[in-house]
């Protein structure tokens, strides 16, 4: 089930959340109704946790994680990470990395299987994401851009990547991550789908601009919904990138 949300009057829901199948992020400060969102879909199964990175509210931009570990910035204080240590659950291991590329949100993206990265990543952050994540790493680029975290979105279902991905990456991407892949957008054509929306395996959230068409091919290819994925490709892909064309 995809459900809707807005951070003060930002739909780029993904720079203050961050969403694993064994945790949850969220921005400090803000309407508690953001907050209140997440909690109501997931407090029942996962801790969801009101964090700040480096005294900053873009905790999704920053930090990136999946089942067994979370990886967070340099910047990070040691409040903060001591914090996080405390509140989520012991099997989740927490990784400070000292990065050049500081925003490992929009340079990293992964489930609990793979992950990709910035092609310009550090060879010893793709050492500690593969230990601490417990994931193979692949440099890679979506539709031509480095920041593979800010145009892509997977979990163990599926992916929804950049809408002007063509068809031979989305094959190879599709047989390296090992799980089906559509070409998509949220809030009403954004193409940054890593800021415009956080999933899991169960659950997904997108900024409130998100039409019923994004919503739909979201459920179908993360399997959320009862739609088949090949159905949702066929049906609203063309409609939602016909005007990109």
């Amino acid at each position: 089930m995809a459900s809707r949300a807005q951070f003060e009057n930002s739909n780029e829901i993904g720079v203050f959340a961050n969403l694993t199948n064994a945790y949850a992020l969220c921005a400090i400060g803000g309407s508690e109704n953001f907050y209140s969102v997440f909690e109501q879909e997931l407090a029942d199964h996962i801790p969801v946790v009101h964090t700040s990175i480096a005294g900053c509210r873009f905790v999704g931009r920053v930090t990136v994680g999946n089942k067994r570990g979370l990886l967070v910035p340099s910047t990070t204080t040691d409040v903060e990470l001591q914090h996080l240590r405390n509140s989520l659950p012991d099997s989740v291991v927490i990784q400070r990395i000292s990065e050049r590329l500081s925003a490992l949100g929009n340079c990293i993206v992964c489930n609990d299987h793979v992950a990709l990265v910035h092609t310009d990543i550090d060879r010893e952050t793709e050492d500690i994401i593969s230990d601490v994540l417990g994931v193979e790493v692949f440099r890679q680029t979506i539709a031509g851009n480095a920041l593979v975290g800010s145009y892509c979105k997977i979990t163990n279902q599926g992916g929804l990547v950049h809408p002007r991905t063509t068809v031979e990456d989305l094959e190879e991407l599709s047989s390296l991550l090992q799980v089906p892949l559509v070409a998509g957008t949220v809030n009403r054509g954004s193409d940054v789908i890593g800021a415009g929306m956080v999933v899991n395996d169960w659950s997904a959230f997108c900024g409130m601009d998100t039409t019923s068409t994004e919503i739909s091919v979201v459920e179908g290819i993360f399997k959320l919904g009862g739609a088949s994925s090949s159905t949702i490709v066929k049906d609203m892909r063309s409609s939602l990138i016909d005007s990109l064309t």
